[in-house]
């Protein structure tokens, strides 16, 4: 497996989604391809970039095998070219999910693009630090509304 191609192909198609989501208008087909031509995408990537590691149907050499218990068992996952690819989807899947979620609730809120923008870069970037500013950008807009959905 050439994983250096699959990690630029992901990182390619994680690109796309989120320029997309950022700057093109949110009609429900876009919306949708995001969802499932993005993050649908990324997660059967790395899901089968997982199960086929797991498995040894894919070989990952280097790798000592899963062991998410410990800091030294984790060191050891992201050691091999192919616990990085597989880390990094997973990373970019819940990121665009995040992002996509975001954007659609600040539409359905009325929260401006040029808000919206900083925090989707803010996902993009580091995920749980644009998921939390929203979360609290968020939190008055809802009460506004008189509801938190």
């Amino acid at each position: 497996m050439n994983w250096v191609v699959v990690f630029s192909a992901v990182n390619m198609l994680a690109l796309i989604a989120w320029i997309a989501l950022a700057v093109l208008p949110r009609w429900p087909a876009l919306l949708s391809a995001v969802l499932y031509l993005g993050v649908g995408l990324l997660c059967f990537i790395y899901a089968a970039g997982l199960i086929g590691v797991l498995t040894g149907v894919i070989a990952n050499t280097g790798g000592g095998g899963a062991d998410f218990s410990t800091i030294a068992g984790v060191r050891a996952i992201f050691a091999t070219d192919a616990g990085v690819t597989i880390g990094w989807t997973h990373y970019l899947a819940f990121d665009l999910f995040a992002g996509l979620w975001i954007a659609r609730d600040a539409d359905a809120k009325g929260i401006s693009r040029f808000i919206q923008a900083p925090i989707l870069l803010a996902t993009l970037m580091a995920g749980p630090l644009g998921l939390g500013i929203w979360l609290l950008v968020r939190e008055p807009a809802a009460r506004r509304q008189g509801r938190f959905r």
